[in-house]
């Protein structure tokens, strides 16, 4: 019985203890000085959270959409505003399916001379891609500013929509390379498609 009279006891304490203590803070009087000073602004601005801030600049990139340009149209300067001017390329709406469009329905053929597309660049470029159609194995030349050969891509074989070759109708040739002027897309003695353009610097 002592015992727990002494631990209520103790508990009583504790709490006389405690409003004491609270009473004290509530009683303490608070300093004009901090009272009157104006807020404190962070010495350096805090910017609010954006997705936009964590944007990562990304290379400067071109794709050619064909599709406004009209069958056999002759295509030189129509994307001149976009960086390139082309050579012996016409618009073909195919009607051969061994020679069908990777997207759309327009893709450019070497004309008029046969097997040949050439595409030169206002500004210097980094990478090229297209994707090519033809009976026979296609080359993808890179030429700088000098007209010096600095990189070559190559199908080895042809690739004709239900052929026996083991490339798809539309395989992709690709290279990189510095100061790259000027490109050829060629093969030998055939006819040649070519589709989806592509180039960035």
């Amino acid at each position: 019985m002592a015992e727990s009279l002494s631990l209520r006891t103790e508990k009583s304490s504790s709490g006389r203890n405690y409003q004491r203590f609270n009473s004290d803070l509530e009683a303490m009087p608070l300093v004009p000085e901090l009272l009157d000073r104006p807020p404190v602004a962070a010495s350096l601005p805090i910017q609010p959270w954006s997705e936009s801030s964590l944007v990562v600049a990304r290379p400067w990139q071109v794709q050619l959409d064909l599709e406004n340009l009209a069958c056999f149209e002759v295509v030189n300067h129509q994307f001149q505003h976009q960086g390139v001017i082309f050579d012996n390329a016409i618009a073909l709406w195919p009607s051969n399916p061994a020679f069908p469009p990777r997207s759309g329905t327009t893709v450019l053929m070497g004309a008029p001379k046969t097997g040949l597309i050439e595409a030169k660049f206002l500004h210097p470029v980094s990478s090229v891609s297209g994707f090519v159609t033809s009976p026979r194995c296609t080359v993808l030349s890179a030429y700088d500013h000098n007209d010096q050969l600095i990189a070559v891509a190559e199908l080895t074989e042809g690739n004709l929509a239900n052929s026996n070759s083991s490339l798809p109708a539309n395989a992709e040739l690709f290279l990189t390379a510095s100061n790259i002027y000027r490109v050829v897309f060629s093969t030998f003695g055939s006819h040649l498609t070519l589709d989806d353009i592509s180039f960035s610097r």
